[in-house]
This record gives structure tokens, C-alpha cells and sequence, in this order.
């Protein structure tokens, strides 16, 4: 009875059915990618908004004001009149009176200077020159309630982190190509009542929801794609970013080309419908089939791939076995319980944390340093294709290590020399930037492919579910990080990042090198890496 990676050495491991599918299920990555950083386009600062005076409504229509001579008459003197001031969070706490004349409603107060005059908050009444350009003049997310900005991106990470959970268990026992296509649904259902969300809370609960299910997309295509190549074919693990990079980069074209926020989420969810369609082009993983005792489903479609392969499976193949069979009930302190293992997972949960939040930091950073968006944007996600392409020539020839430690240290030097280079200097500032986000581009994508190697087969995606949803707690907290901290100085969080970076660097050279060795069956094959 042959085992399963017999078989598909017989019917091919990468032949011209798995590259069909391993195509289809990388468009995934694009649109995972532009909800993952669609906060910097949907979440824009409005150009120009001040707080409005109460009654103004009735106040303009009685004098015939439009917008612009209600900004001069109620706004514009306390701007002149008190520096501090600019009309967006707070207004002029007095009775306004246009009876003697609609051009000067401050004419009760005699020659009392604006400044003292008294002044109050604004909290629910700003106008905006472009009211639906993004959720901040959608919801009113600025000024005192600028966090809520913040919260948004943290719901969203909050729902990858349950989808991590949630999904990728549902994956292992219902099936991968269903919870896969489930998942599209529910993006793009999600995705389509976020654009349209009437208030912030029904805005909140379902991008909670649209992130749950958009992860459960990511992981369960990276699963499919894995399950149904050679064993050999570890680089599909980094190729598969690329996709993610993609997306990256034309998510500005999107943002550019469409005016509102509620066009650009439409943009990117109701491409997941399109995903359907795969129901009758990608099949369920072999490899799950066999592990849920479904042979002969699972041999019907090594036939299928075989013959699209070119290849022909010999007729004794009746039935097929697979090797080293899963544990049902991992538990953390496997994880932890022997001394090589503990280390193991310790470190690399501390540099999937390090890896998301600087990574989603750097992102959110490019809309608050002002600037090109667009373009900054799109430049700082070309940067990541060569990151993709230096991790491919390097990892198999100098090993895992190495490169994983020298791309955060890389990070952690240019986002401190970012935050002390001038501003009269931006080249060279964008230049350095850059270099960061190439380093933490490939830390990112070698921790995923290191996760996987330094687990046994027993254990592997236990663990590797379990320390990659530090990265979903690094992406609940990047926003908060950067927006509040930035707001005391705009290059602190750069000074963080670094620190971080820097001692995840150090931190992961006391990992063990992977490279050229067949991955550990056991634990004990795990404590005897070197």
C-alpha cells in the first residue's frame, strides 16, 4: 500500500495542475492584502473640516449664506483671534446674532477681542468640504474621537485573530476547499454591508466579520496550495506573498482612481464572489481526505491529477496511506513542556508580533507623514518584491537564519535613522524608509516559512496557528501605537519599531538552522537540531 507522497511523486509534485491551482488561489492574496491595508485609503484625514455653531443651519438660511461665508463669518474669527485655535475642535461658546447684520453676528459683543471670548469642545457637528471621502468625515472620527480611527484597524485584527482560532479549526474537520469558499461568501457579504453601514457600530461589527472570514481565506488557500505539492516545494510558501504584494501595490490605483471610501471597500470585497467560481476547478486536499479516512475520494483525485499532469497512476494503486498521522489533541504546553521546543516557540512568537506591528506601523505611517500617498504608497509596496526574490536566492543557499536575523536588524538601524534624518531631506528620508520596509517585509515572510520547520509533523499546524496569532495581537495594537504615539512626536513609533526589531534580530540567531534537513517528525527530532 503506498503512502500519499508516493503517490504524488507518481502523478507529479508540481505539474501543470497544482501551478493552475497554486494561480487561482494566489489572486487571494490580492484582495486579503487591500483589506489588510485598506485602513490608509478608507481611514484618509479630510483636507479641510471645522466645528460648526449651533442653529447655524437656520443661521445660513436666514442670511443666505453658503458654506464658504459661514466658515468666514463663524469660523474665521476665531481663527484670527486666537492662535491656539483652529476652528476644527472646539468654537466660540457665545449667542450668535445676525439681527442687526448677517456679516457681522459678533456685533453684541462690542470691541471685545475673539480671544476673549469664551470657548468650548465640539463634539457632534463638523462640516466637511468632502463629506463622504473616508470614514473619518463619514462617522466624524476626528478630534476627540480620533481613536475610534484606531479601533477600526484593531476590530479588524481582532476578527483575523478569531478567524485564526475559529476557521482554521472548522478548516481541519469540515474541509479545506469548504471553509475556503464559506469564507470568500462571507468577505464579500461583509465587506458589501461594511460600505454601507448606516453608524460606526454597524460599521465596527461587520469589519470584525469581513476580517474573521478574510483570514480564514488567506490560511485556508496557503493550506491548499501546500497540501497538494511535492513535499520539495517549500518556496511556495514565499511565491504565494508575492500575490500579497501585488495587492499592495494596486491598491492605490484603486483609491486613486475612486473618489469615496464606500467605491474602494466595494472595490475590494466584491471580488471575493468571483472566488466561487473555484468550486468546480479546485478540488478538496488530498492529504485532508486521507486524514478524515475518505480513500477513495482522495485517490479519485490523484487520478484527476495525474491526468492533467500528463502523468498515468499505476491500476494497483486501490488504496493509499499516509504517514505520521497528526495528533487530535495538541496542547500549548507541548509547545513548551522540553527545553528546545520552549526557546523554539517563545522566539518565534515574539517575532511574529515584532513582524506585524512594524510592519502594519510602517503601512499606517505613510497617510500621517504627508506627501505623494499614492505614489509613496505604491513605492513602498514595490519594495517588496525584491524582498520575495533576495529571501528565494538566499535561504537555500546561506540558510534560514541568517537572512531572518539580518532583515530585522536592517529594519530596526533604518527606522531609527529615519526618525533623526531632516525633513528638508525626503529622498533620502524615503530612501531609508524603504530599506525598513524591505527588512521587515522578508523578517515577515521567513518567520511563516521557519514556523513550519522547526515544528514536528505531530505538532506543526498547532503551532503554527498558535504563534502566528501574536501577529494578529501585533496588528491590534499597531494602530494604537502609531496614531497616539506620532501624536507626541510624529518619529517616536520609529524609535519603537526599532527596538523591537533590534532584539528580535538578536533574538532569533539563537534559533536552530534548518536548512538542507528533512522537517522533524517527533519532538525528539526537534531537541536534537542544532
Amino acid at each position: 500500500m503506498p503512502s500519499f507522497d508516493e503517490v504524488l511523486k507518481e502523478a507529479g509534485e508540481f505539474g501543470r495542475f497544482q501551478k493552475r491551482v497554486f494561480f487561482l488561489l494566489c489572486q487571494t492574496g490580492i484582495t486579503f492584502s487591500s483589506l489588510f491595508a485598506g485602513v490608509v485609503f478608507l481611514g484618509q484625514a479630510p483636507d479641510s473640516y471645522w466645528c460648526r455653531i449651533p442653529g447655524a443651519a437656520e443661521l445660513s438660511e436666514r442670511c443666505g449664506w453658503t458654506l464658504e461665508e459661514e466658515l468666514n463669518f463663524t469660523v474665521l474669527p476665531l481663527r484670527l483671534g486666537n492662535g491656539s485655535s483652529s476652528g476644527e475642535c472646539e468654537r466660540l461658546d457665545v449667542m450668535w446674532d445676525t439681527s442687526v447684520s448677517c456679516t457681522s453676528p459678533l456685533a453684541r459683543y462690542g470691541n471685545r477681542s475673539v480671544s476673549n471670548l469664551p470657548l468650548t469642545a465640539c463634539h457632534d457637528n463638523w462640516v466637511y468640504k468632502q463629506p463622504h471621502s473616508s470614514i473619518v468625515s463619514e462617522y466624524n472620527l476626528v478630534c476627540s474621537n480620533a481613536w475610534m480611527l484606531d479601533l477600526s484597524q484593531a476590530i479588524l485584527n481582532l476578527g483575523f485573530l478569531a478567524g485564526a482560532f475559529t476557521l482554521g479549526y472548522a478548516a481541519d474537520r469540515y474541509g479545506r476547499i469548504l471553509i475556503y469558499l464559506l469564507s470568500c461568501l462571507g468577505v464579500g457579504i461583509c465587506g458589501t454591508i461594511v460600505a454601507f453601514a448606516p453608524n460606526f457600530t454597524v460599521f465596527l461589527i461587520f469589519r470584525f466579520l469581513q476580517g474573521m472570514f478574510g483570514k480564514g481565506t488567506w490560511m485556508t488557500c496557503q493550506v491548499i496550495v501546500t497540501e497538494i505539492v511535492g513535499s520539495d516545494q517549500r518556496i511556495v510558501g514565499i511565491v504565494i506573498q508575492i500575490f500579497f504584494t501585488l495587492g499592495i501595490m494596486i491598491l492605490p490605483g484603486i483609491a486613486y482612481l475612486v473618489p469615496t471610501w464606500q467605491g474602494i471597500q466595494l472595490a475590494i470585497s466584491l471580488p471575493n464572489f468571483l472566488f466561487l467560481l473555484y468550486y468546480w476547478v479546485v478540488p478538496e486536499s488530498p492529504r485532508w481526505l486521507l486524514i478524515r479516512k475518505k480513500g477513495e475520494k482522495a485517490l479519485k483525485i490523484m487520478h484527476n491529477i495525474a491526468k492533467h499532469n500528463g502523468k498515468y497512476l499505476s491500476p494497483h494503486y486501490s488504496e493509499i496511506t499516509i504517514s505520521n498521522e497528526e495528533v487530535s489533541n495538541p496542547s500549548f504546553l507541548d509547545l513548551v513542556r522540553t527545553p528546545q521546543m520552549r526557546r523554539n516557540t517563545l522566539i518565534l512568537m515574539y517575532a511574529w508580533f515584532v513582524s506585524a506591528l512594524i510592519y502594519q506601523g510602517l503601512v499606517m505611517r505613510l497617510g500621517i507623514v504627508g506627501g505623494n500617498l499614492y505614489l509613496d504608497f505604491f513605492i513602498s509596496g514595490a519594495v517588496e518584491l525584491p524582498a520575495a526574490l533576495l529571501i528565494l536566492v538566499t535561504i537555500d543557499r546561506i540558510g534560514r537564519r541568517f537572512p531572518f536575523a539580518i532583515s530585522n536588524v536592517v529594519a530596526g538601524i533604518a527606522c531609527l535613522i529615519t526618525a533623526f534624518l531632516p525633513e528638508d531631506i525626503p529622498w533620502l528620508k524615503t530612501t531609508v524608509a524603504t530599506l525598513g520596509r524591505l527588512g521587515i517585509t522578508m523578517a515577515f515572510e521567513i518567520v511563516y516559512l521557519v514556523n513550519t520547520e522547526l515544528y514536528p509533523t505531530t505538532l506543526r499546524n498547532f503551532g503554527v496557528s498558535l504563534c502566528s496569532s501574536l501577529c494578529d495581537l501585533g496588528g491590534i495594537i499597531a494602530p494604537f501605537l502609531l496614531f497616539r504615539l506620532a501624536a507626541i512626536w510624529l518619529e517616536l513609533p520609529l524609535i519603537i519599531f526599532s527596538i523591537l526589531a533590534a532584539v528580535c534580530g538578536l533574538l532569533v540567531l539563537l534559533l536552530p538552522e534548518t536548512k538542507g534537513i528533512s522537517l522533524p517528525e517527533t519532538v525528539e527530532d526537534v531537541e536534537q537540531l542544532s
